[in-house]
């Protein structure tokens, strides 16, 4: 029997609302889906869920649904632009943000057979620092954590960081600048984190790039659409590509971390936790 192929998993985190973490998280499954390889998107805000709206969807079942044994996951996948799939999490629905670890690994175990055609997972996480942001950030092979130049952007950044450093051992982190008026401006605030990291803590934080303030973006969200597909030829677009080739380039997990499996029951272990996260 041959072992299925890794599954790269990537959460997009930031810790605090606002920064462009599902704009981001949607055009860069695009991206990645347009250069061929199978991308699966999690809306894991499971409360507030938005990933269906920005993009033009309409589940007619959710992550809630699942959870209470409704359906199963596969029942309520969404198609979306270049053919990636989308897992739709709940919107208003106030008990989704607010699992017990037991419903933490009901809600986790029903990824457990969706790895057999899929090459990315991409986890995008809610505000804040929840036990769900936690676990999920804690579980995936690649962490992306989003900042914006303004300050709070920054200590809420700094604060998931310090959190899932020193509570959970996590030490390797991806800086993407997000809405940044030049190059510079992203590299800049990227030398600002790590000189405070540097100075606290023991992890090691790498630079992904910037993604310039474009007003394109902003034209592709109110039409529903990926920038990457509105306007391809805009700046913006073209950084997310990039990003999405430098992504793919990333060393490909081996051994059980690279499987979508393992990835469950890292999940499922950190959430029975629960008493602890986010503590």
């Amino acid at each position: 029997m041959v072992n299925p192929a890794p599954v790269r998993v990537i959460a997009v985190t930031g810790g605090k609302g606002g920064v462009g973490k599902t704009n981001i998280s949607v055009n860069l499954a695009v991206a990645m889906a347009e250069s061929g390889k199978r991308v699966m998107l999690l809306d894991a805000d499971l409360g507030l869920a938005n990933i269906d709206v920005m993009l033009g969807l309409h589940p007619h079942k959710d992550l809630s649904h699942v959870l209470q044994g409704e359906c199963n996951l596969d029942e309520i996948l969404l198609e979306g632009p270049a053919g990636i799939k989308v897992v739709p999490g709940a919107s208003g629905v106030q008990q989704m943000a607010e699992l017990s670890p037991a419903e933490h690994v009901g809600l986790i175990r029903a990824f457990s057979d969706i790895g057999s055609d899929l090459d990315v997972l991409i986890v995008d996480t809610a505000a804040g620092i929840s036990d769900t942001v936690i676990s999920f950030s804690r579980a995936a092979q690649e962490l992306i954590v989003v900042v914006c130049d303004e300050q709070a952007s920054i200590t809420d950044a700094y604060a998931m960081i310090k959190l899932l450093n020193r509570e959970y051992g996590v030490d390797r982190f991806r800086i993407l600048s997000n809405m940044a008026r030049s190059a510079q401006e992203g590299r800049d605030l990227y030398n600002k984190m790590c000189r405070v990291t540097d100075r606290y803590l023991d992890v090691m934080l790498s630079y992904m790039g910037s993604i310039p303030y474009d007003d394109y973006l902003r034209k592709a969200v109110r039409s529903q659409k990926p920038v990457v597909q509105a306007y391809p030829r805009s700046r913006v677009a073209q950084t997310f590509k990039n990003l999405a080739k430098k992504a793919d380039n990333w060393p490909v997990p081996d051994g059980a971390g690279g499987h979508l499996q393992f990835f469950v029951e890292r999940l499922i272990q950190f959430s029975s936790q629960g008493g602890e996260i986010g503590r």
